[in-house]
């Protein structure tokens, strides 16, 4: 991204040769520089679901019987009384 920033003449020089004088381009001094003044980011932790399974591990699904169709039924209240 590209922005225009006042700097002190005095302070411009100084960066440039240093920029030079470690053959970088006067960006990436910048750059460091920025960085190491400004506090890091904190860290990208993906979001994790959390675990609110019901029953006993390894037990059989009690619906596993039912149909798609017959869930939907059941979940909202749609189900036909016999």
């Amino acid at each position: 991204m590209k922005t225009t920033i006042d700097i002190h003449d005095e302070l411009l020089a100084r960066a440039k040769q240093y920029a030079r004088n470690t053959r970088r381009p006067l960006r990436a001094v910048v750059e460091e520089g920025l960085r190491q003044v400004l506090p890091a980011p904190p860290p990208n932790h993906r979001y994790r679901l959390p675990d609110l399974s019901k029953g006993q591990a390894g037990t059989a699904d009690p619906l596993a019987a039912y149909s798609w169709r017959e869930l939907r039924e059941i979940i909202y209240g749609e189900a036909k009384e016999t």
